[in-house]
């Protein structure tokens, strides 16, 4: 469901975000149970909208290939 333009919010002032994002990953822990938890119910979740099972696993991987590498050849030239 689209969320509404009202809801959404642009960060306009970099060095803010920079220290928010110090902060946030400064107090994340890493814990592999709850990681795996979110993972199930995720999981679950595409299951129950008829996600998974794909129909054919390679089904668009030619597509994600090239794009991978547009991608990487992008971020060593930059």
């Amino acid at each position: 469901m689209p969320r509404s333009r009202k809801n959404i919010l642009m960060v306009k002032d970099a060095k803010t975000l920079e220290a928010f994002d110090r902060e946030w990953l400064s107090r994340k822990t890493n814990n592999p149970e709850i990681n795996w938890n979110i993972f199930e119910a995720l999981y679950e979740e595409a299951k129950s909208l008829g996600i998974f099972p794909l129909k054919d696993p390679l089904d668009g991987l030619e597509h994600k290939i090239q794009l991978a590498r547009i991608i990487h050849d992008f971020s060593i030239s930059s």
